[in-house]
């Protein structure tokens, strides 16, 4: 319709033109002059934007017609069935096989001999009884040593658990048997045969001992621990010592609102008295308790509490309740690479002949009267986090404030010739007793952690100490420096090796052994730093059996641990393990 309206228009134009011609053409009008009052002056107009979709007014336009469709479908036969798709097939990797039972026996110089074994029976699906027997002795031999050096250490674990929806727990029976000697003689008595002669070093260590947890899965009352025990030896003395301990923690919002109690009891007696042991007998009964709460708030960890403690001595006039800070903070600085914390604690700390034996085999059975240490405050801060995702570290400076401190020193003895039938074992100046004192201990830590790799683990980490005492001449036998190394490394699916080495610094002592009546002066001794070095491999044969091989004291130093008792040299050992099920 618009073409034809279009070529209308121009035929209309082209007749008019021709028309206008033809006038012109008849009719000369002439010439004419024209004068122009006004210049010329042009304009630029409004400009407007023509619409994309201009409106037409034309009546020939109409509206256009809808139209409707529809497709018919006509089904189609196929012959044709697509395959079912197959899931990827993906290696797996054998499970290993644990086993819940081992053996492990080796042998090595000086006449040792090492066994272990571990077995447990599954009686249900929920409870289990297991068995531990470990046994390490050596026959001794070690160099210019004129007495018996050997020892035998026997410990067995009988152990029953039960888990369900509600509570899980734990009890188990220990069983020990311990043979040190006292050969760690002065060289003065050792070069005298008619004194050496006459001396039996030899003395044993009984323990026995029941205990029992328990932990449960909802409610206020969190855990408990509970445990009684006797120890002995083979001259008589005797102690008995029970410790219950019941935990409870309630909720309150998203702070933690925690209450520890703990009873601690012992009472012991040493059958052999002297000068240096006016009091064979001691009790305590030591009643605690620990309320605090748990802070949480982003990055900052706050527990705030106090320990008040009683020391219940029937040999005391008076009872005296003490009271402990107990603050424990940490502030995540920079996510876990950078983390402050710090604390405030104290305690009253049961001592018993147990726990010094176990630290030092050589004391005599003629301890001064055991009380607990009043460790009035440990004040410590440091920082600790990640240097890497491999690495790891710890940086800790403390000071320790502790009254009525345990601490070993040598005993003192006058011996001769005349003196050495009829004497106990540990009266030649080659036993320890235990002296009290308050200590006040400043200390710097630092460790480093690195986990390199699945296969290889190492840790470094050193100490410095310094003492002050209130009234003995030194901290006698504890170092002014402790530091250590070690390293585990999976060279393969089949060899394993790994690294240990320590380092303890000097610590002193006093020796005042005389051949006569004529009392002397003690003398302070210093004990030389030592270091220790000790390496094992192994090869793993299958899932079962396996073959180790360890190096002690690897450097061959008869370094001494504490005054005239030097260790054992250089030290291998070999041996295997084998993994069982019944």
């Amino acid at each position: 319709m618009i073409k034809n309206i279009k070529s209308i228009f121009t035929l209309s134009f082209i007749l008019a033109a021709a028309s206008f011609a033809q006038a012109q053409d008849k009719d000369n009008l002439g010439t004419e002059v024209v004068n122009v009052v006004k210049p010329y002056t042009p304009e630029i107009g409004d400009a407007f934007k023509v619409k994309a979709t201009p409106a037409l007014n034309d009546s020939v336009n109409t509206a256009k017609k809808k139209v409707t469709y529809g497709i018919f479908s006509v089904p189609v036969a196929s012959t044709f069935a697509p395959a079912k798709g197959k899931a990827a097939a993906v290696k797996k990797a054998k499970p290993v096989k644990l086993y819940d039972n081992y053996v492990t026996l080796g042998f090595g110089t000086y006449t040792s001999a090492l066994a272990e074994l571990y077995t447990n029976f599954e009686i249900d699906r929920n409870s289990n009884f297991g068995i531990y027997l470990n046994h390490n002795s050596s026959q001794g031999g070690i160099e210019d040593v004129v007495l018996d050096d050997k020892f035998y250490d026997t410990d067995l674990n009988l152990n029953y658990s039960s888990r369900n929806n509600n509570f899980n727990w734990r009890t188990d029976l220990d069983l020990g048997h311990k043979l040190y000697n006292w050969y760690g003689l002065d060289p003065l008595v050792a070069q005298t045969q008619s004194i050496v002669q006459n001396i039996d070093p030899t003395h044993s260590f009984y323990n026995a001992g029941l205990s029992g947890a328990i932990e449960f899965n909802e409610g206020f009352f969190e855990a408990a621990t509970a445990s009684v025990g006797y120890f002995g030896d083979s001259f008589k003395s005797s102690e008995i010592r029970a410790v219950v301990a019941p935990e409870f923690m309630v909720p309150i919002a998203k702070q933690k609102l925690s209450l520890d109690l703990k009873l601690d009891y012992v009472n012991g007696s040493f059958e052999n008295e002297d000068s240096s042991n006016p009091q064979s007998d001691y009790t305590h009964l030591i009643v605690s308790g620990n309320p605090s709460i748990q802070i949480l708030k982003e990055d900052l960890t706050l527990d705030l509490g106090v320990n008040v403690a009683a020391d219940f001595n029937p040999d005391a006039s008076k009872t005296d309740l003490k009271v402990y800070p107990s603050v424990r903070a940490s502030y995540r600085l920079v996510d876990e690479y950078f983390i402050i914390y710090g604390g405030l604690e104290g305690d009253l700390k049961q001592n018993s002949y147990q726990e010094l034996a176990s630290e030092n085999p050589f004391v005599s059975p003629t301890l001064d009267s055991i009380a607990p240490t009043d460790q009035k405050f440990d004040l410590y801060a440091g920082i600790k986090g990640k240097l890497s995702s491999a690495m790891s570290y710890n940086l800790r400076a403390s000071y320790l404030s502790q009254d009525n401190r345990l601490l070993f020193r040598n005993n003192a003895r006058t011996v001769g010739s005349a003196d050495a039938v009829g004497a106990a074992g540990y009266q030649f100046g080659n036993s320890f007793g235990v002296v009290n004192d308050d200590l006040r201990t400043l200390s710097l830590f630092g460790e480093l952690n690195f986990d390199v790799n699945s296969n290889l683990k190492m840790r470094v980490n050193g100490e410095l100490f310094s003492y002050e005492t209130e009234l003995e001449e030194e901290a006698w036998n504890l170092p002014d420096f402790k530091a250590s190394f070690f390293a585990d490394y999976q060279i393969d699916k089949n060899w394993f090796a790994g690294v240990t080495l320590f380092y303890v610094g000097e610590r002193f002592d006093q020796t005042d052994v005389r051949t006569t009546a004529i009392s002397s002066n003690p003398i302070k001794v210093t004990l030389e730093s030592f270091f220790d070095a000790n390496a094992h491999v192994g090869y793993r044969f299958n899932d079962q059996l396996s073959f180790f091989a360890r190096v002690n004291n690897a450097l061959g130093n008869n370094y001494q641990r504490y005054i005239n008792y030097p260790v054992q040299g250089l030290q291998g050992m070999a041996g295997a393990t084998y993994r069982f099920d019944w």
